[in-house]
């Protein structure tokens, strides 16, 4: 008789236990400093908790929201050809695009001005629902630089 596993994803990750999402435990992982697994955990269970009262929605629902809304299309790259470098835009899968739509949010956050890390994610998240804030800026600006160089799109090989 085999043992049945939990299914874990590319990343070797289990989902969180609250709610049974990889995303969630994306999060808090990308939170989670020196091993402090269970800080993260509270700080992003109650920011969420936050999220669900000010939306009156399920924070599951809100955060796959917030990060489909900030996460980017495209980025570029910077390829050295003849002697000069060039900024290549390059369009990206969507766990890449997953990826640097945490590792933005999670860091503006920290930047923020709140009193609890919990307080700062989930205003960070409020202010991209609501299509402001530094993370929606950053995607903004990533865009930009990308419509910029795209006469260099030929370089992508």
């Amino acid at each position: 008789m085999t043992r049945k596993s939990i299914k874990k994803n590319k990343f070797g990750m289990k989902p969180d236990c609250k709610y049974n999402s990889m995303l969630v435990s994306r999060v808090i992982n990308m939170i989670m400093r020196e091993g402090k697994k269970s800080a993260a955990m509270k700080i992003v269970y109650d920011a969420m908790a936050t999220l669900e009262k000010k939306t009156q929605k399920g924070a599951l629902e809100v955060l796959e929201k917030v990060i489909e809304k900030a996460r980017p299309l495209v980025e570029v790259k910077s390829r050295r050809i003849g002697g000069a470098n060039y900024q290549i835009p390059i369009e990206i899968d969507k766990a890449r695009s997953e990826t640097l739509a945490l590792r933005w949010m999670i860091g503006y956050a920290k930047k923020r001005g709140a009193h609890s890390m919990a307080d700062k994610l989930s205003g960070e998240m409020l202010d991209i629902l609501e299509d402001k804030g530094a993370t929606i800026k950053k995607k903004e600006d990533t865009h930009k630089m990308a419509e910029a160089n795209k006469a260099f799109a030929h370089y992508n090989w």
